[in-house]
Formats: structure tokens, C-alpha cells, sequence
């Protein structure tokens, strides 16, 4: 691999889940874009399993869902079990979305599927190459990367560190990670089980002795997370796990092998700052949660998804910095939801106080059948209530917006959509007329909803309106796509 300081649009360190979305979305946009990974290949252990509403809707809109849907073990429901006894059992069904259910993909399906539909576009993964250094410019950055010994550079416009929770990204950028770690040793393990379980359930299961989560991978194979007191050798045993499983998880469970397992410790930590200058950080490199709640690598798909029509509106001469800005400013309050969420869930489910116990088992089955714990629940974890209210580029409360025509990777791109309603034509005619200027910026449909909407190009609405009139409307969205644009004002 030669010495190289030719230019490029973004640079992507780090080839996991992650960044290879990222890599992927760059293609699509038609970017130019490297992506380096220190491992020599993908990785081959399952990892990150849930793949939830929302980030199946950014799939779909990005144009690579169907290989995910294929592939998924779909979960219906979670049951909070302790002591041979269900204290709920909550239906994960959203009305709101095509995507109503968890979708159990293990991370090295993940990533393969990811690096399939990057080879399609043209993209190449540039293995055991590692990140050294950056020489962070005015108008880019100098990477060095060490590639078996030899130097390499790349001159690129942006950075994008998605190399994980010990990021040298982020350690270039001198920015800690914020937070603490869990006094307790966790245990993960995938094992081959009887089918005395649904396969379409996931299983929370706290005990005095500690929780355990049991996701299903499928009808036989599931995944196991448990505190522990010790580590018994290097990798915990089928032993140890039907250990656990005996004391605290559902009656009836039998694992028969086992597969890859591991130890490991947990954090919530976050980085205060997403970017310095040209160079963002994503995923773990980011952000570290409990896995309880199933998160980690949503949230930074999620992050990726932010962050690919910014840069790609920018590096085509339309963004300006504040839409830059903008990432950390919309980004940084859903990562610190999430750490509170699976904290709390993590607390929740292991806490050793004996009174804390006994309210919780007595609380959780008179409040989960409430409709708006339920809704509540559901939004929360399906990742679907998240939304950019008080974000600089928003007006409004920033919800999501889901429709069919944004579907199959080409429905929406890196243009806003302004969608008028059917009956309003005289106000498509002024709308096109009063936004000439941004013909490059957004596009103007038709729609059977009624009133006005700006949605961006990650599927979030920017401004919308049901009522007043076309004027009206009109001064809004001018305004949002001049403050995050590098447009002139329109001439009126």
C-alpha cells in the first residue's frame, strides 16, 4: 500500500458495524471515502445482536435492509421473570413503523452483510492498517496510518473515528470518556438451548443472585448476559452457565453447548464533545452502555446516519458549519437518554438492597399493563421516540417521518423534501417559485397528508404545519435552510 496524498472526502478508522454503515452511505451519496481497519478481517463473534425499529426505517431508507430482514430472528415481546414467576410480559409490537418487531442479527452477520453491499458499490476495506496520527488543517486533515510497517497518508476533507471504545480518534483528539464503570463482572455466552422458551421473547430475569438477559438468536440459540462473582478460567463453561441459568433464569432451559463466550466489564461513559475542527468521533468511540437494553450499536448507526447527509451537504458546496455543529448538538442529548435508560435498567435488575427488590417485584406487574407504560416502553426501547426537539436546525419538535416513497435507497438522498398536500397545487407552484434558489437543496412533492412539511434527509422532520398559510410556511423553511446552508438569501 503506497504512500498516498491524494484526496478524498471522508476517511472512516475503524471497520465495525459502525463504520461501515458510514463507508456505505458515503457510496450511495457518491462520495469519496476510505475506510481502515487495524483487525486483518471482520469479526467472526456475534457481539451486538438487536437491531431495532428506527435503525431498520434508516436501513430501508439507505437501501439495505432486505439482507438484515433475511437474516433476522424477529422478537415480539419481553418478559421481566424472576423466581419461576412473570411480572410482565410487554408486547413489542409498534403500530408506527413496517418494522414491528426487534430484529436479532449477530454482529459478524452484521458486518458481513455491511462489507457485501460496500464491495457492490464499489468500496474495499483496507485491513490492518491503523490509525497513528492526524494534522488537523483548515480545509482538511492529514491522516498517517501504519500499514505492516509501512507509512501511508491520506489528505481528507473529514475524519470520522468509528474505531471503538479504545479509539486512538478520540485520544488524537484529546477527549476522555466521561462517566464510571460497574463494580460487577459480567459473563456472555451463546449456547445451543431446547426450544422450551419462545423464540420470539426476550427474557430479563433479576434475581437475588444477580440479572441475567436472555436474547433469542433463534428457537435453540440464545444469547446469555449475567453478573458474576468471580471468573472461573479463561471463557465461562456450559457449567457455569447452567449454573446461572438454574439459580436465577426461567424453569425448563437446558443449554446443550456452547459457543463463543466471553468476561467482560461494563461502563456509561460518554465523550463531551462529537468534534473538533474536521474530525467526529461515533459509536463506541463516542458513547459506552450497559447491554441491557440492547443500545450500544444502534445508537451509533444512529450516530453515522446523523452525521452522512451533513457532511455530504458540505463537502457539495450547500452546508455550512452550523450544520456541522449540528451533529454533537442533536446527538449528544440521545446518547446521555440512552446511558440514563440502560443505567437505570441495569440498576434496576441487579440491585442487591432486599427492599429495592421487593418493591420492584411488586411495582413492575401493576404497571405494566398501564397503556402509557406500555407506549411508553415501546418508544423507548423500539428507538422510534427519538427525535432532534431543540436542535439549531429544527423548528419544531424534530419527530420522525416514515413513509413509503423515502424507501429502497433511493427515495430520499441528500436533498430536504418539502411535502405540500395534494389539495394546496397553487402553493406547490409558489413554493417552487419562492425556492429556486435552493433547487440543489431540497425538493418539492406532493403529498396525501395534509399541510406542510420539511423533512430532512435523515428522515426527521425540520418544520411542519397543519395550518396557516403557504407564506407562512414558506418564511419558516427559508429560514431553517438558510441558517444550515451556504445559500444566499433568495431575492424576493
Amino acid at each position: 500500500m503506497p504512500d498516498t496524498e491524494t484526496k478524498i472526502d471522508v476517511l472512516i478508522v475503524g471497520a465495525g458495524p459502525v463504520g461501515l454503515f458510514l463507508a456505505n452511505e458515503c457510496a450511495r451519496r457518491g462520495l469519496r471515502c476510505r475506510i481502515l481497519e487495524t483487525r486483518a478481517s471482520q469479526s467472526e463473534h456475534s457481539k451486538a445482536l438487536a437491531i431495532f425499529p428506527r435503525t431498520l426505517e434508516i436501513f430501508d431508507m439507505a437501501g439495505v435492509v432486505d439482507g438484515f430482514l433475511e437474516k433476522a430472528n424477529r422478537v415480539t415481546s419481553v418478559a421481566i421473570m424472576t423466581s419461576g414467576r412473570t411480572l410482565a410480559d410487554l408486547r413489542f409490537e409498534p403500530e408506527n413503523s413496517p418494522y414491528s418487531f426487534v430484529a436479532m442479527v449477530p454482529q459478524d452477520v452484521t458486518e458481513t452483510l455491511l462489507v457485501d453491499e460496500l464491495r457492490r458499490k464499489g468500496g474495499v476495506v483496507e485491513y490492518e492498517t491503523t490509525f497513528v496520527s492526524a494534522d488537523r488543517r483548515n480545509e482538511g486533515v492529514v491522516v498517517t496510518a501504519d500499514h505492516k510497517g509501512d507509512t501511508i497518508r491520506v489528505n481528507a476533507s473529514f475524519v470520522v473515528g468509528c474505531d471503538g471504545a479504545r479509539s486512538n480518534v478520540r485520544k488524537a483528539l484529546n477527549l476522555p470518556l466521561e462517566g464510571g464503570e460497574y463494580p460487577d463482572e459480567f459473563l456472555l455466552a451463546d449456547v445451543e438451548t431446547n426450544d422450551s422458551l419462545p423464540g420470539n421473547q426476550l427474557q430479563l430475569c433479576p434475581s437475588e443472585a444477580g440479572p441475567v438477559a436472555i436474547f433469542p438468536m433463534s428457537a435453540t440459540h440464545r444469547r446469555i448476559v449475567a453478573t458474576i462473582d468471580l471468573p472461573e478460567g479463561d471463557a465461562p463453561s456450559l457449567e457455569l452457565v447452567r449454573k446461572i441459568l438454574k439459580e436465577r433464569g426461567p424453569g425448563g432451559v437446558e443449554p446443550r453447548s456452547i459457543g463463543w463466550s466471553s468476561y467482560f466489564r461494563i461502563h456509561h461513559r460518554r465523550a463531551a464533545e462529537l468534534r473538533k475542527g474536521r474530525v467526529f468521533i461515533a459509536g463506541d468511540a463516542a458513547h459506552l452502555h450497559s447491554p441491557f437494553g440492547g443500545q450500544g450499536m444502534n445508537t451509533g448507526l444512529q450516530d453515522v446516519w446523523n452525521l452522512a447527509w451533513k457532511l455530504d451537504l458540505y463537502l457539495r458546496g450547500h452546508g455550512n458549519d452550523e450544520l456541522l455543529d449540528s451533529y454533537a448538538a442533536e446527538r449528544l442529548p440521545v446518547i446521555r437518554q440512552v446511558i440514563d435508560t440502560t443505567d437505570f435498567l441495569t440498576k434496576a435488575l441487579g440491585t442487591p438492597n432486599k427492599l429495592a427488590q421487593i418493591l420492584r417485584n411488586a411495582v413492575i406487574p401493576m404497571v405494566s399493563g398501564l397503556a402509557p407504560v406500555q407506549h411508553a416502553f415501546v418508544e423507548r426501547l423500539s428507538e422510534l421516540g427519538i427525535a432532534y426537539r431543540g436542535s439549531p436546525i429544527v423548528e419544531g419538535p424534530g419527530r420522525r417521518y416514515f413513509e413509503d416513497s423515502m424507501r429502497g435507497g433511493k427515495g430520499i438522498g441528500s436533498r430536504f423534501l418539502m411535502l405540500i398536500d395534494d389539495d394546496q397545487e397553487a402553493a406547490v407552484r409558489e413554493a417552487q417559485k419562492q425556492l429556486a434558489s435552493f433547487g440543489d437543496v431540497v425538493e418539492i412533492r406532493q403529498s396525501p397528508h395534509k399541510g406542510v412539511k420539511l423533512v430532512r434527509p435523515d428522515g426527521y422532520l425540520a418544520y411542519q404545519t397543519d395550518t396557516g398559510t403557504i407564506d407562512s410556511a414558506l418564511t419558516h423553511v427559508r429560514r431553517l435552510l438558510q441558517r444550515q446552508t451556504s445559500q444566499p438569501a433568495p431575492v424576493m
